[in-house]
């Protein structure tokens, strides 16, 4: 009987060892796999001009050098695009996130509180599965003036995804404490301010951190609703230098390729880019976890 224990013993160790073996192994290669295209980009803006052109850079430059950094931070066009696209994370990300609390606390609240919570979740539901399409989106903006201007790029960017996780992280909370708040005589709002939001670190954190990527990375939206090229966010800038890269280049850019390649200044704005994602994660990466596992939980 003790030899049959052991056996199974050690075939439950072995199956917990390879199991966790099998996990580490692939979380491993999923980062690597993420690592890599950030070193070569790295790798290639710090390069000489011919290996760079030559496409010989690996993950390690060759004739290590920062003129293309230099360049870059007297790029002009690059810091009006940066200044555009730090407007719209210092409007869009706090519009976003009060717009997405304002609509998430009523719809967390039981049916006996809010008789029609059903018929607004379900339309916050329906537009996130249908839409009208392009055209009459773009009819849309045309009409109610919002063509053109910094609120195209803020008002209509607010995922239902983040009303549903914020939502169902709300229902998590104690009815009793709500209720304790009303009794005291605490209003919907004041319940909500220095009740509600206080204890959801986790869901706000992880949900502003959506909005910033989301704001930081957006290009499409301001391709189509705005005109004027000095108003495009950084992505659109590097976006237009991409399709450049096999053109002709312009007066300015010429000079500039004298002495760099064209291909290490795109790869040196491009990591410029990321830089703002890379320094703002770690600082929420605890809270990252904690608010999608609570928000996804259904209440």
């Amino acid at each position: 009987m003790s030899q049959t224990i052991k056996s199974r013993r050690k075939r439950i160790y072995a199956g917990e060892f390879f199991g966790s073996f099998l996990i580490n192994t692939i979380l491993i290669s999923g980062a690597i796999i993420c690592v890599l295209p950030v070193l070569h980009i790295l790798a290639v803006s710090f390069s000489e001009n011919g290996p760079a052109d030559a496409n010989l850079v690996g993950l390690w430059p060759i004739g290590f050098n920062l003129r293309a950094y230099s360049e870059v931070a007297r790029d002009s066009r690059m810091v009006m695009a940066l200044v555009q696209s730090i407007r719209r994370i210092l409007l869009g990300v706090p519009v976003n996130m009060l717009l997405t609390i304002l609509c998430a606390y009523p719809l967390s609240h039981y049916k006996e509180e809010f008789p029609l919570r059903s018929v607004y979740s379900g339309i916050v539901i329906f537009t996130m599965l249908f839409s009208g399409g392009l055209i009459p989106y773009y009819i849309l903006i045309n009409r109610i003036g919002l063509m053109n201007t910094l609120w195209v790029l803020v008002l209509p960017g607010i995922p239902v995804f983040n009303i549903i996780i914020m939502m169902n992280f709300f229902r998590q909370i104690p009815t009793e404490i709500r209720e304790a708040a009303s009794i005291d005589g605490a209003s919907h709002f004041t319940v909500l301010v220095k009740v509600v939001l206080p204890i959801s670190g986790a869901v706000i954190s992880t949900l502003t951190l959506f909005c910033f990527v989301a704001h930081w990375n957006a290009w499409f939206d301001a391709l189509i609703f705005l005109n004027d090229i000095d108003k495009h966010p950084l992505q659109n800038y590097i976006r237009t230098l991409i399709f450049r890269m096999d053109g002709s280049p312009d007066l300015e850019e010429a000079s500039r390729l004298a002495f760099i390649a064209r291909r290490t200044m795109l790869f040196a704005r491009i990591f410029v880019s990321i830089v703002p994602i890379i320094i703002i994660y770690p600082f929420l990466q605890k809270y990252f976890r904690k608010g999608i596992v609570i928000g996804a939980v259904k209440g």
